[in-house]
């Protein structure tokens, strides 16, 4: 029997993607079968929130039109719809008499949680056998994390699912988007990132082949720089929030590359350092799968009144353009705004500035940094925005000192003077410090703003403040409990959480504080 007669006689499997946008190592196509009806639905809403951008969905619809090339080369092409989820797959589902939808596990914003769990209520009531299937080492309901680290490896090792070799084309032609729709149509705000990476496939086996054989090499060494980490850096974070390759096909291309360098240490330290970060990635969106409430609500609940909720609209329209007077603060964050992507370290350092000396609520500049980032990914963002605003209670309190970093990361001010064309003219000494450059400081205000804060007097008031937090009564007891359902289990984690996480098991708080109503 044809393909074609099979599908109309056969309800096809819908099979909806979502940030899984791949044909190779796809769990969930590949269990489907081939008499499919594969199904993006652009959503409006979600492209409304907050934490969204137009760079963000120019970098989507480049990582769908892969897509569709890659499915009608096999046979069938994706449908595009636009509206609400659960309206469109009730169209189709009735349309087609379809009774069975598989898909990814998610874990994304609150958004994207609220709309699954509309989608699954849609879906018990109406007879549709819907099936989730993990895509990575993140583990949905998990009871504990006292094993996860074995159990997120032995995912990694498994064999990657090969990409199906047809797919029946469907019986009648289903009505969707012909052409996708760009920025404009979601009313979206003027975005320009002229540096951008694009989102094709092609570009992202690109970034995998080029950091395994050369780029990769001083990894280690040079990711902390932003004159270094953009060669250095695998650039694979946007592909992998999105699903346009696989964490399982990177971590394996990782390990054959690792063999392939017995005998060279520089490359195995680098791989081996990558190795972790892979790790760590699927640790922070596991974060976020056990408590979504950590995406607006402090991990622990003692810092919720710590910072003024109102923030300092001045302050925060500074920082996020990048005229904060700190040198390299603003440049790191021009360069971000320019491209959608910077090294970690710096990321951190943008956050603790904004949290520490400008004493900025992380709910007022997360959703800032991540529609910035063309790689955002909400488990990671909103574990570490938390971290580096201090406010889980079991991590080291990491305030960057941002005339430091800069004279670490970018001694010769390099970076600044590219990404600050209004200093280019300030002498190598003044660079950093530009408010110490005496009568020439005066001059350089019509182009350059003094700092909006005095760096130590803020430091200081920062560090008093979140310390004595810390050491008010029941802190430690509830820390203990964050630690418990949250701190890695792995002997290379920070060192804080592993104590916290050492106490917690020798005393186990009550239950009632385990539960901590996040």
């Amino acid at each position: 029997m044809s393909c074609a007669m099979t599908a109309h006689t056969t309800p096809p499997v819908l099979v909806w993607f979502k940030r899984d946008l791949r044909i190779t190592d796809h769990p969930a196509l590949a269990l489907a079968g081939p008499h499919i009806l594969p199904l993006y639905i652009i959503e409006p809403d979600y492209w409304a929130l907050p934490d969204t951008s137009a760079r963000q969905w120019a970098f989507t619809a480049e990582a769908l039109d892969s897509l569709r090339a890659d499915l009608a080369a096999l046979g069938q092409p994706l449908i595009l719809r636009k509206g609400e989820a659960v309206e469109e797959l009730a169209r189709l589902c009735k349309a087609h008499h379809i009774t069975r939808m598989i898909s990814h596990e998610e874990t994304g914003n609150a958004w994207t949680y609220a709309r699954d769990k509309r989608v699954g209520a849609w879906a018990r009531a109406n007879g549709i056998d819907w099936q989730e299937l993990p895509q990575s080492g993140v583990v949905r309901r998990l009871e504990s994390r006292d094993g996860w680290q074995g159990q997120r490896n032995r995912f990694m090792r498994q064999p990657l699912v090969p990409a199906p070799e047809v797919l029946a084309p469907l019986a009648s032609e289903i009505s969707g988007l012909e052409h996708l729709p760009d920025a404009r149509a979601f009313r979206m705000a003027l975005d320009p990132c002229p540096h951008r990476q694009t989102g094709h496939r092609r570009a992202a086996l690109h970034a995998l082949d080029s950091f395994l054989a050369t780029r990769g090499a001083r990894y280690r060494v040079a990711m902390s720089s932003p004159l270094t980490a953009e060669r250095a850096c695998s650039r694979l974070s946007p592909y992998l929030a999105l699903g346009v390759v696989s964490v399982r096909q990177v971590e394996q291309a990782r390990a054959a590359a690792r063999a392939a360098h017995p005998g060279a240490p520089e490359w195995g330290a680098a791989l081996n350092s990558f190795a972790k970060r892979l790790a760590w990635r699927d640790h922070f969106i596991q974060k976020l799968e056990d408590e979504p409430a950590l995406e607006w609500r402090c991990l622990h609940p003692a810092h919720e009144t710590l910072r003024p909720r109102e923030s300092d609209s001045a302050r925060l329209r500074a920082w996020e353009m990048g005229e904060t007077g700190v040198p390299f603060v603003d440049a790191c964050m021009r360069y971000l705004r320019a491209t959608g992507w910077l090294n970690f370290r710096m990321r951190a350092m943008l956050m603790s500035f904004a949290s520490y000396h400008l004493w900025l609520d992380w709910r007022a500049t997360g959703p800032i940094l991540a529609r910035l980032l063309t790689d955002y990914e909400p488990g990671i963002h909103w574990s570490q925005v938390q971290m580096q605003s201090g406010t889980t209670g079991i991590n080291t309190i990491r305030m960057y000192n941002p005339v430091k970093q800069g004279y670490d990361q970018d001694p010769d001010g390099q970076f600044i003077r590219k990404w600050l064309p209004e200093l280019a003219h300030v002498p190598g000494p003044y660079l950093h410090t530009p408010w110490a450059w005496g009568a020439g400081a005066k001059a350089l205000q019509a182009r350059y703003p003094a700092p909006i804060v005095d760096l130590a007097q803020a430091g200081a008031a920062a560090r008093d403040a979140i310390w004595g937090l810390r050491k008010s009564s029941g802190f430690r007891d509830v820390a203990r409990a964050v630690a418990f359902k949250h701190g890695s289990r792995a002997s290379n984690t920070d060192r804080a959480s592993a104590g916290a996480m050492r106490v917690a098991k020798r005393k186990q708080a009550h239950p009632d504080q385990l539960k901590l109503d996040l």
